[in-house]
């Protein structure tokens, strides 16, 4: 469509010359002293015309190899920028970095620049290589200033490696946009350092965060709030203040899992707090049925005993076959000198299982009731299941 467009044009300028020719008669003078051309007005103007052309293509002819030499740098680039790629997820890192380097040299885009010096740095840093890997990133920063983000990132991650944690907390900081959203892989970042520097709190409050976000692995969310929870729980448990309030502000859903309720009546009943050990257990054992909890509900022991009994003896009613809450009632029997149902419950936990705690539980009975060729005989059984359990 062009090429017409530029022949229609060359068309009516000759039919013009040709007109103009026809009934102009005027001359133009050219002087440079000494010289003097003297040419006819039609002659000049086909003369320029004709210059015009030669200019035009001229013009035409130079841009053309400059786009040139630049389609070939942009090809060039993206050629090494792709096989530095390959080589990096193919675990060729010695070819990664040097392609990747290439393409940084080359790349005219600050983008292009940015994600080849983060590929050579990356490589640099899987080859244990990081002057380098730190000059890659430094060249970035100059160079592509608009995806400071990205090596930002790259270079918290060098960091949490090495177990800076102090460090890319400060480079995660100079990141954040003031009053801007924060992007989910920073906030992942920042769970992490958090996690080195044991700011179980922050983790949490983190965790809540990403839970809220599409793009975020919600199992891996859930399990790195459990493990901040028992490390917290843990934390507090030589403090009956602080491990109280963080209890009671802890979510309800959260008091359900009967790990962490494990965790804080083991807490509770350290500290010798029976009452909220046993509100605890009596508070998630009809729900989970957990047989750590179960077993825990006969650790504590206080003038509330015979209240644990008539709690235990209703749970019976859902779970008659549950040895371990048998053998829990057993217990309790035992511990108020009950001893007809202490014996009836730890001999039908064992018909229901087998178990080393329940022989032992019926020999200290049998001790009490100075039975002791019975109790010699049960300590023999539950020692055998012990070995047997070991071996």
């Amino acid at each position: 469509m062009r090429l017409i467009l530029w022949l229609l044009a060359l068309f009516a300028a000759a039919v013009a010359v040709a007109l103009a020719a026809k009934y102009n008669t005027g001359h133009v003078s050219l002087a440079m002293p000494p010289y003097q051309l003297e040419l006819s007005l039609d002659y000049f103007i086909i003369g320029l015309i004709a210059a015009f052309f030669v200019f035009y293509i001229l013009v035409r002819f130079i841009l053309g190899i400059l786009g040139f030499n630049q389609r070939h740098r942009h090809k060039k680039t993206d050629e090494m920028l792709l096989s530095g790629l390959k080589a990096y997820f193919e675990g060729d890192y010695v070819k990664a970095r040097r392609n990747a380097a290439i393409a940084l040299k080359l790349a005219d885009s600050s983008l292009a620049a940015a994600i080849s010096a983060v590929i050579a740095a990356r490589s640099a840093h899987k080859l244990d290589e990081t002057t380098a890997r730190d000059q890659y990133l430094d060249t970035a920063a100059h160079k592509a200033p608009d995806e400071k983000s990205l090596c930002l990132i790259t270079k918290t991650e060098f960091l949490l490696n090495e177990g800076c944690y102090k460090e890319a907390l400060k480079t995660l900081q100079s990141l954040y946009p003031e009053g801007g959203l924060q992007s989910s892989a920073a906030l992942q970042l920042e769970l992490e350092a958090q996690q080195q520097a044991g700011n179980w709190d922050a983790v949490l409050e983190l965790a809540d965060v990403l839970a809220k976000r599409d793009s975020t692995n919600q199992t891996l969310i859930k399990q790195l709030k459990y493990n901040a929870q028992m490390e917290n729980i843990k934390n507090k448990a030589s403090d009956p203040q602080s491990l109280n309030q963080y209890w009671q502000h802890m979510p309800p859903l959260e008091k359900m899992n009967s790990k962490l309720a494990v965790a804080a009546t083991r807490a509770y009943i350290t500290l010798g707090n029976c009452t909220m050990a046993h509100q605890i257990i009596e508070q998630n054992v009809p729900r989970t049925w957990d047989a750590e909890l179960i077993e825990l509900y006969a650790e504590c022991l206080d003038y509330h005993v015979n209240r644990q009994i008539e709690c235990a003896e209703v749970w019976l009613k859902s779970q008659p076959n549950n040895a371990q809450l048998l053998l829990t009632l057993g217990k309790l029997c035992t511990h108020c000198e009950l001893w007809g149902k202490a014996q009836n419950y730890l001999e039908a936990s064992l018909s229901v299982e087998l178990g080393h705690k329940a022989h032992f539980a019926l020999a200290q009975l049998n001790e009490k009731l100075g039975k002791h060729e019975l109790a010699m005989n049960h300590y023999n059984k539950g020692l055998e299941l012990t070995l047997k359990q070991l071996g």
